[in-house]
């Protein structure tokens, strides 16, 4: 039976109807009818449209709830590039970008006339990108790499406050970024404790989350929202400034934030963002900053972007979220080259969405500026939104119960009697013997793992079960077992004794850059071990390098110069290695093409999550990367995890942007 003409009357009514009580709900902050009214509203179009299917249309809101679960996610190219605006940290930053974006005009372009301001709140979530064909929604994609995304229009079509059809039947390209709220996080933590399920940390990783659920009913459960702040590609004339650019999304029946504000100077931007860091946490959504841009189009045209970024905008970032805890105890990391960090063993406490427990003191001078003493309060942040940093101590809370603490001159784990020295002209302590068999062991499961040799079944466990058997004490004798040996071990049966031999048959090919990596010569970690191999080419060229030679090198200075020729120049090391290099074949490796990450240069500090240190450089090289041991000015990005080095200081002290596992994800995935 087909529908009479009231019949679809009343459908194309309701739905208007719908969409008009659900732009007022969602963009609008106003509400003319309950909850329960706006239901029956779309109850009577869901049954009309099952009863007659000819009259459900592409942008019905009945669509809203879900559809079939997808198989994966397609990877879609995006028409247009997706940008990400470079980050302020201070006023100071603020006021150089006003300098250069004047500047930039008056030099570059000639155009006359002084800039003006638009700011706007950064959301904590995930963009997105939605395109409309003649007003109706017919793609959502993730920013991806900003070339290539991954097409989420099922899960978005869920989120109410998306129009599936605009108030003009467009072409258009928008940015924008969906979010969770905080009330509706709360919401869900409570069901997941009811189901005994783990919590989730913050709203932020549950939109992302929710938005990759391959299941659509999934997210459309989440309560999700969206705001939308950009024209990315407009078939007709664009609006002159970007405060009418907002305007004319508003009026398309986009969710806009309403608390953006045009300014005429960088000091009102100043001022906003002041204003906004007190008022942020009042809102139901999290804001991590204020996204400032040039507000004239042409002064936006002329100033065009750079490698990584818009020039005509920035995103100012609000401090990093502190909290307080107490200092229980500082332990120490002893690294296999002998190397001491000082690490802080804190009562443990959620900041910025995980529970911290530990934190790098970094050095014995990092204890003594801070004054800090087990017991004490301290101010924890997470710099960078990634890395614990215990930025100061609370002494007004102090009750003379505290122990000030007094570096050690001694550790069990260095060899002899223990003692440590600090290294001359730098911070740092070492051990004054290194040949303890707790260094000896470190230095043998790194050699076997896959920052060095890449030995699979040679793990830490099987280092130590060779060492206490007296099979092994220094590199070359892994090539030297043989079957018989590995058998006599506890827990070895034929298959697991094979698995051994043959992956250490496999590793007796590798690459230069593994080998140096593997020798844990001092200071000499896996992006140095790069530089030396890409300059010198063959192990017995870098052997016979002078100091000269070596710290001429961008990238090594004299310290590592230094450690180099030293180690290679060592006697008891030089008859090691020559007898390593009896057991093993270098083998040459392949330059790597353009990527995605060509021209960009990485700094890696700290423990990532979930990838391995190995893993992640190695995503970075295949993508035309480059990785350097050291923050300069020329770092495009320092990627951070947990107990970073002094590397997380110098990168905030110059600007460079510090990015966690999940950003780097995105950039290269």
């Amino acid at each position: 039976m087909r529908a009479t003409y009231d019949i679809e009357r009343r459908a194309r009514k309701l739905r208007d109807e719908i969409n008009r009580h659900r732009e007022l709900y969602h963009t609008h902050d106003a509400s003319l009818i309950s909850d329960t009214a706006y239901d029956t509203l779309v109850h009577e179009l869901k049954d009309i449209e099952v009863k007659y299917p000819e009259l459900k249309t592409i942008d019905s809101p009945t669509e809203r709830v879900g559809g079939v679960p997808l198989p994966e996610f397609v990877k879609v190219a995006h028409k247009v590039t997706q940008w990400s605006f470079n980050d302020a940290f201070t006023e100071e930053d603020l006021m150089d970008f006003d300098k250069r974006v004047k500047k930039f005009i008056k030099n570059e372009t000639g155009a006359e006339g002084v800039p003006t301001y638009t700011c706007e709140l950064k959301i904590d979530g995930l963009k997105v990108v939605l395109e409309y064909e003649r007003g109706i929604l017919v793609r959502a994609a993730t920013r991806g790499d900003g070339v290539v995304g991954e097409d989420v229009t099922q899960n978005v079509r869920t989120i109410h406050s998306v129009p599936l059809k605009l108030s003009k039947p467009v072409n258009i390209i928008v940015e924008g970024e969906v979010w969770m709220s905080k009330s509706n996080l709360e919401k869900l933590n409570r069901e997941q404790k009811k189901n005994g399920k783990p919590l989730f940390a913050n709203p932020r990783n549950v939109a992302a989350g929710s938005i990759r659920q391959l299941d659509p009913k999934i997210a459309s459960s989440r309560g999700l929202d969206n705001f939308v702040y950009d024209i990315a590609r407009f078939l007709g004339a664009m609006p002159k400034s970007q405060s009418e650019e907002l305007e004319f999304l508003d009026n398309l029946g986009f969710n806009v934030n309403k608390h953006r504000k045009h300014v005429v100077d960088i000091s009102g931007a100043i001022a906003y963002w002041r204003e906004w860091r007190k008022r942020a946490p009042k809102e139901d959504y999290l804001v991590d900053g204020v996204v400032i841009k040039v507000d004239e189009r042409r002064f936006q045209e002329a100033l065009g972007y750079t490698g990584k970024a818009p020039r005509w905008g920035i995103a100012f970032k609000f401090p990093a979220q502190q909290v307080t805890t107490v200092l229980t105890d500082i332990v120490f990391q002893v690294g296999r080259t002998g190397v001491i960090t000082p690490v802080a063993v804190l009562r443990p406490v959620l900041v910025a969405g995980s529970i911290v427990s530990r934190a790098t003191l970094h050095n014995e001078d990092e204890i003594k500026r801070l004054d800090v003493r087990i017991g004490d309060t301290v101010i924890l942040q997470k710099a960078g939104d990634v890395i614990p940093d215990i930025v100061s101590v609370v002494r007004e809370l102090r009750t003379g119960k505290e122990k000030s603490f007094v570096f050690p001159t001694h550790i069990s784990e260095c060899g002899g009697d223990g003692s440590i020295e600090r290294i001359a002209g730098q911070s740092a302590h070492r051990c004054v013997v290194r040949d303890s068999q707790t260094l000896q062991k470190r230095k043998l499961r790194y050699f076997a793992s896959k920052a060095g040799l890449d030995i699979a079944e040679c793990g830490p466990k099987v280092i130590e079960a060779l060492l206490s058997a007296g099979l092994i004490s220094t590199f070359p004798d892994i090539f030297t077992l043989k079957k018989g040996d590995v058998l006599a071990l506890p827990r070895f049966a034929e298959k697991s004794a094979d698995n051994l031999l043959l992956s250490i048959e496999k590793a007796r090919e590798t690459t230069l850059p593994r080998l140096i990596t593997g020798l844990s010569i001092d200071h000499v970690g896996e992006e140095t071990a790069h530089l030396l191999a890409e300059n010198f080419k063959t192990v017995d060229a870098v052997s016979k390098a002078t100091v000269e030679e070596l710290e001429i090198i961008p990238g090594i200075g004299t310290v590592v110069a230094e450690s180099v020729f030293v180690w290679f120049r060592n006697t008891d090391n030089k008859k090691m290695l020559a007898k390593l290099l009896r057991e093993i074949k270098i083998k040459k490796t392949v330059p790597v093409a353009q990527g995605k990450l060509s021209g960009m240069t990485f700094v890696l500090t700290g423990t990532l999550p979930i990838l391995e240190r190995i893993v992640a450089e190695d995503m970075i090289r295949k993508n035309g990367g480059n990785i350097s041991s050291s923050v300069s000015k020329n770092t495009s990005y320092v990627l951070a995890g947990e107990n970073p080095g002094s590397k997380l200081k110098k990168a905030q002290s110059l600007g460079v942007k510090v990015i966690g596992e999940g950003e780097f994800r995105n950039l290269v995935l």
